[in-house]
């Protein structure tokens, strides 16, 4: 388990970016693979899921996560439920003692939120589509609706695929350009003619900034080239892998 000294030094918070290490699922799903959505065994997932919640020190019922769209919607969270009743979001924000807010990602970014002194966490998927779709701010928002302060608010950005691995096309890179020019700085060109790496945790981070988060940490880990240690999808799709794991992230307020 990772955890940031920007959450970690905060009494009465518990995060954690979960790595492969420690679960029970075999084959392409080694490890702790925590994504229902995958074909991986329920019953492995389940148990791996439940060694997440252990590794926080809760019970594995306080786990809430949703179904995960790349949507810029935000779940509140007031008791857990079941992945059954997931509903259809990419973001979570609570006030309530006990319940851990997970995300599940194989490359995507997730970001854990905190503002202590009000008491209210949030925790979201960002992918380029969600980051761009205002996932980022919603969930900013969604918290102050609890009673969080922006300016309050820390953001833990956790493992993801790197900057030197995300390679794209011209039209994705004309796409972030139609939106913003400065959104340039955001592609270095690949060795690839005509293709481009793209920077997500840089995006992610100028998304963040925009709804008014100042205090960022990363963990700074590609899950791209650390198969040991992390699922990915990009990486499964260039080996021509039918399926793959998701890695959770998880904040919980007590």
């Amino acid at each position: 388990m990772i955890t940031l000294p920007l959450l970690a030094d905060l009494p009465g918070i518990r995060h954690g970016f979960m790595t492969r290490a420690g679960g029970v699922s075999t084959g392409i799903y080694a490890g702790l693979n925590c994504g229902l959505g995958s074909n991986d065994n329920p019953d492995h997932v389940r148990e791996n899921r439940a060694r997440a919640m252990q590794a926080l020190g809760l019970p594995p019922e306080a786990l809430v996560t949703v179904y995960q769209v790349h949507s810029p919607d935000v779940a509140r969270v007031t008791a857990p439920w079941s992945p059954a009743d997931a509903p259809r979001a990419d973001a979570l924000v609570t006030d309530r003692p006990g319940i851990a807010l997970g995300i599940l990602t194989a490359d995507c970014v997730p970001v854990l939120f905190c503002d202590a002194e009000a008491g209210v966490i949030g925790a979201a998927h960002a992918g380029w589509k969600g980051a761009a779709g205002g996932v980022l701010s919603a969930t900013v928002a969604a918290m102050a609706e609890l009673g969080a302060n922006p300016a309050r608010i820390r953001a833990a950005v956790g493992p993801h695929i790197a900057w030197d691995s995300y390679e794209v096309g011209p039209e994705f890179r004309d796409r972030f350009l139609a939106m913003a020019a400065d959104n340039a700085k955001l592609f270095k060109p690949s060795r690839r003619e005509s293709h481009w790496m793209f920077d997500l945790a840089g995006y992610v981070d100028d998304r963040l900034r925009a709804a008014g988060i100042s205090r960022i940490a990363h963990a700074g880990q590609d899950t791209v080239t650390q198969e040991d240690r992390f699922f990915s999808y990009r990486r499964t799709t260039l080996r021509g892998e039918p399926d793959y794991g998701r890695g959770i992230s998880l904040i919980a307020l007590g």
